[in-house]
């Protein structure tokens, strides 16, 4: 209750105004009171010399008599008045004994010069005035002037009264009003303070319910039990929660059925404020630009989007309002990238930020450049052995050709060329429903060891043949029994070395070399040859469909054998890399995993 910063403001308002009230109290006192204490002094000692005056005037033989007046003069200090007996001209006849004189009579004599100058009020005939410049005391003076006759001549008796006792009067009021005043202020504290309370606590549990509210609880509900406004505040304050309980529900759900919306979607979304900083994104932002150079992440905005350009089209889209289209272009990514305005709701004219839209376009604009290329590849390779067929056809469809020997090797021709074309043509089904998953082969266990002897017997005379020195190394020993397709196996190392013989020169070497590795179950099968190479800017694509290392030699072949390996390892859950130095040989290696049950299958 003592933390209310409300009872602490109410209280120290009704302490000063207690205070002020005291105050003013005070001031008003002051002001009327001493008026009115001097007044009564005032009319209390003109009373008093008015006595005096009717009798002098009633009976003018006191004031002439010598002894009567010196009696009248002696005995004044029973009146606390000094009376001076003047004449018209300011000389002093007779005066209060000095005994009893309360001024000096070095003030006296500065005094008495003056007060014939000076203008006097008129009370019944007599004449007053009150002054504090006559004395270095500061004391009021009242300055009665009463006119007498003594012996026909005219004379001023002069009655001096000194008006200090109504200063003490007022101090001792005053000093009544402050303490009653103080007294009834701490008499009203206390119920002050109890009623401000009963009043600010029902206020301070609504603050409470209030900062519940904003922290998310809706949960809690005001007393309404209250009378008169603080009971409307809290029903009003639980209708308040009721609409905004459920206006959030609806708003949760839908953002949450947005958000939903805004992650499933594959492109990545960006909304940035008007200074160009991002507010909102979705998930797959976060991945999107994986591919992309990251060395200039200096912001975090950078580290979102690691492109200035689009950072810079963010900031003209929000000054100009225009749409800014940017496609991003690279040889391992490329990025299309849509950024537009975002407007005011309750203003179209004032631009609040900007939302892009990226996309990644890599694989569509490879798969683009795949399909251009490969029609581009099987028209080429099918035109090849179609204008051979015909160019050999032709003559001897118009008997251009005579001799009998002759025709015998355009038909030894022509049937390899339909042998090649039908070739071209399997290999291209092979690796379409290799890669389209509609080629099936069994799996199973078989002897490596076997395999390679059977291929090292069928392709050393090939090798010596072309003056090519063949072996098989086995750094690991025996074999252990692998997983897959021997036929398959069979065919992809028949790849691999067709592949090296047609790029390793006479007088070079292949070699097959096989390795197991335990910790990882796995069989290494290495086709290595010293031949010309491969280089490193087409070491990238060996796989492709088509592609041929050396296009500017014509080697033969459909470009397409280690596209099919790789995709047959593919198919059985192997692997297959290549590492080649230009004029110096390559390596082709590929995996088998180790069966578990080292039994052959027939």
């Amino acid at each position: 209750m003592f933390q209310s910063t409300l009872l602490k403001r109410t209280m120290t308002l009704v302490v000063l105004s207690l205070m002020a009230s005291a105050i003013i109290a005070t001031i008003a006192f002051l002001v009327a009171g001493s008026t009115a204490t001097l007044e009564m002094e005032i009319n209390k000692a003109i009373n008093q010399d008015s006595i005096y005056f009717e009798l002098f005037t009633s009976h003018p033989e006191y004031i002439s008599d010598v002894d009567t007046r010196r009696f009248f003069f002696d005995a004044s200090n029973a009146t606390k008045h000094d009376y001076y007996l003047v004449t018209l001209e300011g000389k002093i006849i007779n005066s209060t004994s000095v005994e009893n004189k309360t001024l000096s009579s070095k003030d006296t004599y500065n005094i008495l010069p003056t007060l014939n100058s000076v203008e006097y009020s008129n009370y019944n005939g007599i004449g007053y005035t009150y002054r504090d410049d006559l004395n270095e005391k500061g004391m009021i003076i009242l300055v009665v002037r009463i006119p007498v006759t003594i012996e026909g001549n005219p004379y001023y008796l002069f009655s001096l009264s000194y008006l200090e006792g109504y200063n003490t009067l007022t101090n001792k009021y005053l000093n009544i009003l402050l303490l009653s005043t103080f007294m009834a202020a701490a008499m009203m504290l206390v119920p002050a303070y109890a009623f401000v309370s009963r009043m600010v606590l029902p206020i301070q549990e609504i603050n409470e319910i209030a900062m519940e509210y904003g922290k998310g609880n809706f949960d809690v509900r005001a007393d309404e039990s209250h009378k008169g406004e603080i009971g409307e505040l809290g029903q009003s304050f639980n209708f308040l929660a009721d609409r905004l309980s459920k206006s959030i529900s609806d708003l949760t759900t839908e953002r949450n059925q947005l958000q939903d919306i805004f992650d499933v979607i594959s492109d990545g979304i960006v909304v940035v404020d008007n200074n160009a900083v991002p507010v909102t994104t979705n998930k797959a932002i976060y991945k999107l630009f994986e591919r992309a150079d990251k060395s200039n992440l200096f912001t975090e905005r950078l580290q979102l989007i690691p492109f200035d350009d689009v950072w810079k089209d963010f900031e003209e889209c929000i000054a100009t309002g225009e749409t800014k289209t940017r496609q991003i272009d690279n040889r391992d990514y490329a990025y299309q990238c849509t950024i537009i305005p975002k407007y005011d709701s309750t203003d179209n004219s004032t631009i609040i930020g900007a939302t892009g839209f990226f996309r990644d376009i890599f694989e569509e604009q490879k798969n683009e450049r795949f399909r251009q290329d490969y029609v581009a590849n099987i028209s080429h390779e099918l035109r090849t052995p179609l204008q051979t067929l015909r160019g050999l056809i032709e003559p001897l469809s118009d008997g251009m050709v005579k001799k009998e020997a002759d025709r015998q090797r355009y038909y030894q021709i022509i049937l390899n060329e339909t042998m090649r074309l039908s070739r071209l043509i399997d290999d291209m089904l092979e690796l379409s429903k290799l890669q389209s998953r509609t080629l099936a082969f069994k799996m199973f266990p078989f002897n490596l060891n076997n395999l390679i002897n059977s291929i090292e017997i069928r392709f050393k005379p090939i090798m010596n043949e072309a003056g090519i020195k063949f072996s098989v190394q086995n750094n690991f020993g025996t074999l252990p029994t692998v997983m897959g397709n021997p036929d398959r196996v069979e065919q992809i190392l028949v790849i691999l070395l067709d592949n090296a013989k047609k790029y390793t020169p006479s007088g070079k070497s292949i070699t097959i070399v096989t390795d197991y590795i335990e910790a990882e179950k796995k069989v290494y099968v290495s086709v290595a040859d010293t031949g010309q190479g491969i280089h490193e800017y087409d070491i990238g694509h060996i796989f492709d469909r088509f592609f041929k290392a050396d296009r500017a030699r014509g080697k033969k072949g459909s470009g397409l054998g280690l596209s099919i390996a790789k995709e047959l390892l593919t198919y059985m859950g192997e692997t297959i890399t290549v590492n080649s130095k230009y004029e110096e040989g390559s390596t082709f290696t590929f995996t088998l995993t180790k069966a578990e049950v080292p039994d052959v299958w027939d």
